[in-house]
């Protein structure tokens, strides 16, 4: 007899943080089934799911595997051993992979339909055969390279992501065994686009094969496989690491030949090509998967970018805030007239890029400060702060070489900002800088007034058209010392002291937090109105968890948006009763981090404390990270987060799904009364930047039916 354990008794307060990032990638993999998307928007979550596995095999699989074979078997905050959590990935991930073949054979059925083919050899005419020998032979074949596998040639090395082929040969009469290796170059696109009109695409390992002879002449084939790799591709900062830029660059060479950490192969591979793979990759270790589809999902991306506008989302142009313009396109202007935020990405990054252009053109301009995790691989805000130098202002940018998997482009950036004359500094060896932050310090008149940013998100111009978030403009004296005191941190390491308006971690923000749920835990008990609402991309703090568990009990109302992993366990009685989880997956990444304590006042209300931040409540954001968690004091801002954003995301029902007690989700059913979040905000103007000229249009005011 099956004894249901206690959910209210450690460890199963908590959910396992691995197994609840699976679980997000799982509703990712469900948005490529929704019918509501366009066919290639859904092949486009399909794609994102594999980048998505690649990366957490890459990363937090790595990490697991590392501590099992150093034999570290401590317990995770939800009681499993690093191989016991091993065990449960390899079979989540591989029904995930399962999953997604699924989705692709429907999906490119239903793209066939659309007059959108991905063919297989035999699909083609003569015609067509021909063209593809002799762009094999004129395209492909010189920049292949096949290595026999033998004791005078070893077993090469395979990057990150390698995609290859292997074969089982015998040469010509004499029946010579040969075993041959195929790396596909990752230069070549991994669909080749047949000529004519029609969109018609064959996969290039399907190419490779069908003109065998070209490649191999007088060789039979006995046997083939296909096999694709991942290796651990995180860099641990050792605290000895004297020189940071020398450290990385050198981390980043040793991370392309990391351990293999899991290895999938085409379910035809013959196994003795399969055990030679192994042996010459030394992968006794890794994690081993079969496939009988398509090897490497993330790759299907490359179709996405096919010229079918009617099978993706309906284009969207992003508003310019109505406020600078009415300012003549002034940005600091129109800051001084009043703090405002922008919704990205329904409002253009554009404004913070003019922010900084104006900044470096404008003569009175004497000093920029500004953070930077991840900028892109086009950055116009490394223009304009190499412009701003130029021209003989003095800039400091704290550049994060730790932001994972932008080492390498962020060691570029210092560089070109070095050589500009921009003052570098690389920040902590132990701390990331998460905290996203400018500051433009100007002359005006006998006085210096400083103009500052306050991001939720990056300064990366390509995920801000994706991503939601915040910016928060502003002119407050008080935040222009805060945000001073934060660069004397990471450039100075000077403590901060006397902080007016900001909170930053490592020290203080979590108990900042707890703080004010003790407040709300008092107001319960004091009978008073008492909630927290709060939005953000990862819960995983067993602290605050269970300061949350507790106020639940208090009789406070919590509500908590939460797109990805969300180790608190909700709806429990006697631990989690007043607590609801949703995440939302859609058209765009929620990303926006914002935090509302009701303050004594029934939600909304504009007495409640509202909060934004760089911050997810995580330990390594809490412990391990500079970051900052600023106060929304403007009556419109604080209308625009609370009863704008915040409720919509609340009400929500069309891209929602509720986080249940035993750890699984459930898609929300919208019901007669349709609410999606994504649609409102790209068909409404912000309430903070809209300014007069759309005074008279009335927004659309949300209402959110309280519980109980």
């Amino acid at each position: 007899m099956n004894v249901r354990p206690d959910l209210t008794k450690a460890p199963a307060r908590l959910f396992n943080r691995e197994l609840s990032w699976l679980a997000f990638n799982r509703r990712v993999l469900e948005e490529a089934t929704n019918p509501a998307h366009p066919l290639l928007e859904r092949l486009r979550f399909l794609s994102i799911s594999g980048t998505n596995l690649d990366e957490f095999f890459m990363v937090r699989v790595a990490g697991l595997k590392g501590y099992q074979l150093q034999g570290i078997e401590d317990l995770s905050a939800d009681g499993m051993t690093a191989t016991q959590q091993l065990g449960d990935i390899a079979e989540e991930a591989d029904s995930l992979v399962v999953a997604q073949q699924a989705e692709w054979i429907i999906l490119r059925q239903a793209l066939a339909d659309e007059d959108l083919e991905v063919l297989n050899e035999e699909d083609l005419k003569p015609a067509e055969l021909q063209w593809l020998a002799d762009h094999f032979r004129e395209q492909i074949l010189p920049v292949l390279t096949p290595q026999a596998i033998d004791p005078s040639h070893p077993f090469p090395f395979i990057p990150n992501g390698g995609f290859s082929l292997v074969f089982d040969l015998r040469r010509g009469k004499t029946q010579e065994p040969v075993v041959e290796l195929l790396m596909i170059p990752s230069t070549l696109p991994r669909f080749i686009r047949l000529p004519g009109t029609d969109l018609r695409f064959i996969a290039i390992e399907n190419v490779i094969r069908g003109n065998f002879d070209q490649l191999f002449p007088g060789f039979e084939k006995i046997g083939a496989g296909a096999f694709r790799l991942i290796r651990d591709s995180d860099i641990e900062v050792q605290e000895e690491a004297e020189d940071l830029v020398r450290y990385f660059r050198s981390a980043i060479k040793r991370r392309r030949r990391g351990r293999v950490i899991r290895l999938e192969f085409a379910a035809d591979t013959p196994p003795e090509l399969e055990g030679m793979v192994r042996e010459g990759l030394s992968a006794d270790t890794a994690l081993v998967a079969e496939s009988a589809g398509f090897i490497g999902i993330a790759d299907l991306g490359q179709l996405v970018d096919a010229d079918r506008l009617d099978l993706k989302f309906p284009p969207y142009t992003p508003r310019f805030p109505e406020r600078i313009l009415e300012h003549d396109g002034d940005c600091f202007a129109a800051i001084r007239a009043k703090d405002f935020i922008v919704h990205h990405p329904y409002e253009s990054f554009d404004v913070v890029v003019a922010f900084l252009r104006q900044a470096a053109e404008d003569p009175d301009v004497v000093a920029i400060k500004q953070t930077l995790y991840r900028a892109g691989k086009q950055s116009a805000i490394i223009d304009a702060l190499v412009a701003a130098a130029e021209a003989g202002k003095s800039v400091t940018a704290v550049v994060e070489l730790k932001a994972r998997f932008d080492e390498e482009q962020n060691l570029l950036w210092a560089s070109r900002l070095e050589r500009a004359g921009v003052q570098v500094i690389y920040g902590f060896v132990e701390w990331k800088t998460h905290a996203k932050v400018s500051m433009v310090i100007r002359r005006e008149g006998s006085v210096m007034r400083t103009y500052c940013h306050f991001g939720t998100g990056n300064y990366h111009p390509t995920t801000a058209k994706i991503y939601t978030d915040l910016s928060y403009f502003t002119a407050s004296r008080r935040a222009a010392r805060d945000a001073a005191k934060l660069f004397n941190l990471t450039t100075g390491y000077v403590p901060p002291k006397n902080l007016e308006l900001l909170t930053l971690s490592p020290a203080g923000l979590r108990d900042k937090i707890l703080v004010l749920i003790d407040a709300e835990i008092a107001n319960a008990k004091a009978g008073m109105p008492s909630a927290v609402w709060a939005k953000m991309n990862s819960l995983v703090d067993q602290r605050v968890i269970e300061k949350l568990y507790q106020a639940s009990e208090a009789g406070v109302s919590i509500e908590l948006i939460v797109r990805g992993v969300c180790c608190l366990r909700p709806g429990v009685p006697g631990m989690s009763t007043n607590i609801r989880v949703k995440s939302i997956v859609g058209r765009f990444l929620e990303h926006s981090r914002i935090f509302v304590f009701a303050n004594g006042a029934r939600l909304p209300h504009r007495k409640a404390k509202v909060y934004i931040s760089s911050a997810d409540w995580m330990p390594r954001n809490f412990d391990r990270r500079v970051e900052y968690m600023m106060p929304v004091e403007n009556p419109t801002v604080h209308a625009q987060v609370l009863d704008q954003v915040m409720i919509a995301n609340l009400i929500d029902n069309e891209q929602s799904w509720v986080l249940n007690a035993d750890g699984s989700y459930t898609r929300m059913k919208p019901g007669k009364r349709h609410f999606n979040l994504h649609r409102y905000f790209m068909t409404n103007p912000s309430l903070s930047g809209r300014g007069q000229s759309l005074a008279g249009k009335a927004v659309p005011k949300l209402r959110l039916t309280q519980r109980g």
